[in-house]
């Protein structure tokens, strides 16, 4: 093998890659306030990600997996719209695919379309309701092998699966 030597100026580091993966905020943004995007766009900068995506559920998918009334998708997108004109942050996006499917999307068609359109490590971060709602799916195992969970904070009831898979999700106010 051919060695070529380099110089460099005294004291050079080399440079390093702090901006890696996607932290996905999965919610259905109802209930969330700005203090709690705010917590989320601040997170997404202390651990370096790339980008935060908003990703709004549709009210169709809403209704499948709770049975509280939820407001139309177009409101409550116009109003993180609103939020992220508010803080002109260029690494903050909102996710519009399921406000153009105008139906009812299952979590593993969200994750399947986020995972492949989004720079990985994936990162999803939601509340503990959704987390337990989401670790009630058969298809759970399947998706926390390939993503991270990262919960709003420390569930007060555990699913078993998220107990099983503790090592795979961090609360965030660790």
């Amino acid at each position: 093998m051919h060695r070529t030597v380099q110089s460099v100026p005294y004291g050079y580091e080399l440079p390093v890659e702090r901006e890696k993966g996607t932290l996905i905020y999965y919610d259905s943004f109802e209930r969330t306030t700005d203090e709690e995007l705010d917590l989320a766009a601040e997170i997404a900068v202390s651990r370096s990600f790339e980008k935060l995506v908003l990703y709004p559920i549709h009210e169709e998918t809403m209704r499948r997996m709770s049975k509280e009334p939820i407001s139309p998708y177009y409101k409550r997108e116009k109003r993180l719209q609103d939020w992220k004109r508010e803080r002109q942050r260029d690494e903050i996006a909102i996710d519009g695919w399921e406000g153009k499917r105008k139906k009812y999307t299952p979590i593993d068609s969200a994750l399947r379309h986020l995972t492949e359109s989004l720079a990985a490590p994936h990162f999803i971060f939601v509340a503990p309701e959704m987390a337990n709602l989401f670790a009630s799916f058969s298809s759970f195992e399947d998706w926390i092998a390939k993503i991270r969970l990262l919960i709003t904070e420390e569930p007060k009831v555990l699913h078993p699966r998220l107990e099983q898979y503790r090592s795979r999700w961090d609360s965030a106010g660790d």
